[in-house]
């Protein structure tokens, strides 16, 4: 039998994913955030939270949570980013975050979206808070 070759970084991914359990009704909302930061590890592969850190194939995420878009300078926004005019507030991420091609349609980011609330609410929670 030939087992396929898959890169580490997707492998690794996708167990990752599979191992973050969804967060329980009554969970604290400090949970939320630690949960957030396991989930930012798949946004990893394009994003950084700190401006400091080395350019990725998508715009750091420091301070994202009531920014506008457009915001990182030097970064080279997709022309439908470019039309888009948006406040990242949080229902604006939770919406980005479900589907971000529904939101600003032809946009560059191929991420497909986080389909579960809890998850999207979680991963804001890091977003305004990275640590």
């Amino acid at each position: 039998m030939r087992l396929l070759a898959l890169p580490v970084a997707l492998v690794g991914m996708v167990l990752l994913t599979a191992s973050i359990p969804s967060r329980p009704a009554s969970a604290a909302p400090a949970t939320d955030a630690a949960r957030g930061k396991l989930l930012f590890l798949k946004c990893t592969a394009c994003h950084a939270v700190s401006a400091q850190a080395p350019a990725k194939m998508g715009p750091h995420l420091q301070g994202v949570v009531g920014r506008k878009s457009l915001s990182v300078a030097k970064f080279n926004y997709s022309p439908a980013m470019k039309k888009a005019n948006l406040t990242w507030t949080e229902a604006t991420l939770d919406k980005w975050l479900q589907r971000p091609s529904s939101v600003v349609p032809g946009t560059s980011m191929v991420f497909a979206g986080l389909p579960n609330p809890d998850d999207r609410k979680a991963l804001i929670a890091y977003l305004k808070k990275p640590s």
